[in-house]
């Protein structure tokens, strides 16, 4: 089905996109959608990352909102396990779970 392929290649963009994001660095959904060329499309690029098949491969955990929040209901083993993998690289998360975008964003 065309519109289906649509999709599929919108999330190939955005797996390709996820996968330049530095260790160490985070990127926001709306960055990501923007980069894949689809700036109204963050809402997808959170779903594209909640469906990721290959969560060792393409690094969602450091994707965030805009303000830097970290994804309440992160896929790969909820807020603690996304807040783990960031303070692993060397990003700082706040006890609230929030990230400094002007100290740690990915300036693509």
């Amino acid at each position: 089905m065309k519109g289906n392929a649509k999709y599929v290649n919108f999330f190939q963009q955005v797996y390709e996109i996820v996968k330049q994001i530095p260790c160490g660095k985070v990127a926001s959904y709306g960055q990501v959608a923007r980069l894949a060329g689809n700036p109204r499309a963050s809402r997808a690029v959170g779903y594209a990352l909640h469906v990721n098949k290959q969560p060792g491969v393409v690094p969602c955990h450091r994707v965030v909102n805009r303000q830097g929040r970290l994804a309440p209901a992160f896929a790969f083993g909820g807020l603690d396990a996304q807040k783990s993998m960031l303070a692993a690289e060397g990003v700082c998360v706040s006890s609230d779970g929030y990230v400094d975008m002007k100290r740690f964003g990915w300036d693509a």
